[in-house]
């Protein structure tokens, strides 16, 4: 894994060792990084960089694979994102295979002499596809037989390069499925990563484990002793380091790995920023002390956050408002270890996830200069440029459920892990507009609290990815009491997820519902309406801002 400083978002090289890595180069695709999530999935240890890097870059990792991604573009466009010189010469030189997705697919065969057109009908969505024959990519049993797989391309290959045959097409009747064996490669003009191919995954394991002769050999166990190793190359024996722990799992989980690589050189700091939900910080300080038995000091910059954020209501000035206040009390605790010490601490750990990475900018070496940011995270894009901290961010590669696996390893209770995420900029967040205006934070968190804690009532809790509510920067007329009141609307979320990419709503029993409802009406004072978020992402995001 690669670890970063000065607030940078690294190109993740150099690799684990592996002698198994699957390496896809971007293009852009809203689900790229679904194709690495579902390579590690099977045990395969995949990576992801720009589809434009240097030739140098993907020599430099020496994968077994390589997978070319979707994307938005045209290989018609001169400005269309492509594989750098040499490409083709080093996969044939060096037995690599290569697999192209839709627009990957294109490209490949674009450069290998074929041709690509615009398609007469476009497919989008959902739909169907007919196996031809049996090949490297579809067993015996597809022969013949349809199956659901999710397009999403304007062009399609109309003429394959020399050596190439036809596997599988649409029932619209484009290439569907082709391949050359005896160069090694492979195309698929649809997304198999994404779920609504319903033999998605099963053709992945057969082009990694049957086509490629790759062995499932990628453990959690070989993440943790990697980071281990790369930790203590990084801190030297007598320097000492900060940890933003949070109370969420990512923090806990990256501070628990530091701790066991540099012991109590490892000097963890809660700030309490005025944005935590309801008794957060005196229960994730009680947990602390009693279950994961860690050095915390807590640290109240709660005025200091509220006042910098008084009369802000952008959501991404927010976001970089916050992140700039946690980096300077984390350099004024620097300063006050300094003085104690003698030695003022260089490097701050932060637990940043692989999903933080995607959605806050276009980092080098991870192909989002073909595609948009999202929202910039406080603790990625959010960072002030001049912070005088280094990074460390051990699992920056790493997806949720990865990291709750190496969390268990780590001994972390489970109870802990299993805790639903929290975003970093906190309540600042799900208050949509100024959160210092009237008693909005307040009113959110008893809001949160009656929700989440009617979603542990009735058992619900693990079977959700996340859940929460958010205060709205609107009134509605209601009645209550026998008066008319014009009082605050609140909406609540509920996601079930595998990785925080992709989202879907949970679907609660019209009873559940109309128990919280009542509740929050009936107990928070200024609320009269509450609204159901019943949004997937995509096309909506996990947190409203």
């Amino acid at each position: 894994m690669a670890l970063t400083n000065g607030g940078a978002i690294p190109t993740p090289i150099p690799a684990p060792a592996s002698s198994n890595l699957v390496l896809i180069l971007d293009y852009g695709s809203q689900y790229t990084h679904l194709i690495t999530r579902r390579i590690r999935q099977l045990s395969v240890l995949s990576l992801c960089i720009s589809g434009t890097s240097p030739l140098s870059a993907i020599t430099s990792l020496s994968p077994k694979a390589i997978i070319l991604s979707g994307g938005p573009h045209s290989v018609h466009l001169p400005s269309s994102p492509s594989f750098p010189d040499g490409f083709l010469r080093y996969v044939q030189e060096n037995n690599v295979h290569v697999l192209g997705i839709c627009y990957g697919m294109q490209l490949l065969v674009q450069k290998l002499g074929g041709e690509v057109a615009e398609g007469e009908k476009q497919e989008y969505g959902k739909m169907e596809i007919e196996v031809a024959k049996e090949s490297a990519l579809y067993g015996a049993d597809d022969v013949g037989g349809h199956q659901t797989v999710w397009m999403s391309h304007g062009d399609e290959a109309v003429r394959l390069p020399d050596g190439f045959e036809v596997v599988a097409k649409s029932t619209q009747g484009a290439f569907a499925g082709i391949e050359d064996r005896t160069r090694r490669f492979y195309g698929l003009q649809y997304h198999p990563e994404v779920t609504h191919s319903t033999k998605g995954m099963e053709t992945l394991r057969r082009f990694l484990f049957d086509v490629c002769g790759l062995s499932a050999d990628w453990k959690m166990q070989d993440v943790l002793e990697e980071e281990i190793r790369t930790i203590n190359s990084m801190v030297g024996p007598n320097d000492h380091v900060i940890c933003a722990l949070s109370g969420g799992v990512d923090s806990t989980v990256a501070a628990t790995l530091v701790h066991k690589a540099i012991g109590d050189r490892l000097h963890c700091v809660f700030v309490d920023n005025g944005l935590l939900r309801y008794k957060e910080r005196e229960r994730v300080m009680s947990t602390f002390e009693s279950d994961l038995h860690l050095p915390v000091t807590c640290i109240d910059a709660s005025e200091q956050f509220l006042t910098n954020l008084k009369g802000v209501k952008d959501p991404e000035t927010k976001r970089k408002i916050i992140g700039r206040e946690f980096i300077a009390v984390f350099d004024e605790f620097a300063q006050g270890l300094e003085s104690k010490l003698g030695k003022r601490p260089e490097y701050l750990v932060q637990g940043t996830l692989y999903p933080d990475v995607i959605e806050s900018c276009p980092p080098p070496g991870s192909g989002r200069s073909h595609s948009h940011t999202i929202k910039s995270h406080h603790n990625v894009g959010g960072l002030p440029k001049d912070m005088k901290l280094k990074l460390i961010e051990p699992l920056k590669l790493l997806f949720k459920d990865e990291v709750r696996k190496l969390g268990s390893i780590l001994n972390v209770p489970e109870s802990f892990l299993k805790r639903h995420p929290f975003p970093g900029p906190g309540l600042a967040v799900r208050v949509l507009g100024d959160v210092t205006e009237g008693n909005a934070l307040e009113t959110l968190r008893q809001v949160d609290e009656i929700f989440v804690q009617g979603i542990k009532d009735a058992g619900l809790y693990d079977k959700i990815w996340q859940a929460f509510a958010v205060f709205l920067p609107v009134q509605s007329v209601g009645v209550q009491g026998d008066q008319r009141t014009h009082s605050h609307v609140v909406a609540l979320r509920a996601i079930t997820s595998e990785d925080g990419m992709t989202a879907d709503w949970y679907y609660f029993e019209h009873k559940f519902l109309v128990n919280v409802v009542s509740k929050i009406c009936n107990n928070v004072r200024g609320v009269n309406r509450v609204c159901l978020d019943i949004t997937s992402k995509p096309p909506a995001t996990v947190e409203w801002e």
